[in-house]
């Protein structure tokens, strides 16, 4: 257990670097999944060392929300004056992706092999 969460820690900090050298396009947590992804698919890491904790912390999820709630509230203010602009543009986006997300999987059955 303790080599896996050293593992994630690992793959978190060196998306923390990657992100640094890239002026922060990406999220640092979004280039290390991306590391610890590639890896596990090129079987650098095996999935059985990192498993056990990405289960635990998979279960624990919700914890993960908690200062993300608390920087809405403490921005609660910011948001009452900006909530049109906000809700048009969740909305439009989530839209967008629906819509881009239903294209590539339509592309990518008319590829699949016919069985």
């Amino acid at each position: 257990m303790i080599k896996g969460f050293t593992l994630i820690l690992l793959f978190y900090f060196l998306g923390e670097g990657v992100s640094y050298l890239i002026n922060g396009i990406i999220p640092g947590s979004v280039c290390g999944m991306i590391l610890l992804f590639l890896s596990l698919m090129l079987h650098i890491v095996k999935s059985k060392d990192v498993q056990s904790v990405a289960a635990s912390l998979t279960k624990n999820m919700a914890l993960f929300f908690v200062p993300a709630g608390v920087g809405l509230m403490a921005s609660f203010d910011l948001i009452a004056k900006n909530w049109i602009a906000i809700l048009t543009v969740s909305v439009t986006t989530t839209i967008l992706i629906l819509m881009v997300v239903g294209w590539i999987e339509e592309f990518m059955e008319q590829k699949k092999p016919k069985l």
